[in-house]
């Protein structure tokens, strides 16, 4: 933790923010790119949300209180991010978020960054028809591998009920990929 506070001295001070931030975005550029892509599906918006989300990092690193890992609040900025993406994105087709969702996963067989098989498109399917916090907490437990109290810190939620999010996700994929 004291590393992080070092570090963090390093992105506020003017003279050590520019070299500061070009290491942050070296360590956490592919984990955040990976997450924003596990939510928007689509490499191309991938990036566009990604980049929005450093922008929002860099113009707001002074409001960092520490309250949490700076990797939570980064997560949590690249999120909201990919969220309102998402809303708009429908909002812009005249589409409910889960149709918008549905649309974009029907064209992932045509997405060259897209490396999945049938099966991988099948859970693709299924995870967008749970509601939008049972797919975040699926996406970050099953494809990033956190830890609960990581995904609490992010999405700000009691880990009891991030469990119990998980479970039901689990379920209705299961269901959905067995039924379909």
């Amino acid at each position: 933790m004291e590393d992080e506070k070092v570090f963090i001295a390093e992105l506020l001070n003017p003279k050590t923010r520019e070299t500061a931030f070009k290491q942050l975005v070296a360590q956490y550029g592919r984990p955040l790119y990976n997450h924003v892509r596990s939510i928007v599906l689509n490499h191309d918006d991938t990036d566009d949300v990604l980049q929005n989300t450093f922008i929002k990092i860099f113009r707001n690193l002074e409001n960092f209180k520490g309250e949490s890992k700076l990797f939570s609040w980064m997560y949590r900025i690249a999120t909201n991010e990919a969220i309102t993406f998402i809303s708009q994105r429908a909002k812009k087709q005249g589409l409910s978020t889960e149709a918008a969702q549905q649309k974009v996963i029907l064209n992932l067989k045509a997405d060259d960054y897209f490396e999945g098989d049938a099966l991988q498109l099948k859970l693709q399917q299924a995870i967008a028809i749970l509601p939008e916090k049972q797919q975040l907490v699926f996406k970050m437990k099953y494809f990033e591998d956190l830890k609960y109290e990581e995904i609490s810190e992010i999405l700000g939620t009691s880990v009891g009920a991030l469990k119990a999010s998980y479970h039901h996700a689990v379920k209705k994929i299961e269901e959905y990929i067995v039924n379909n």
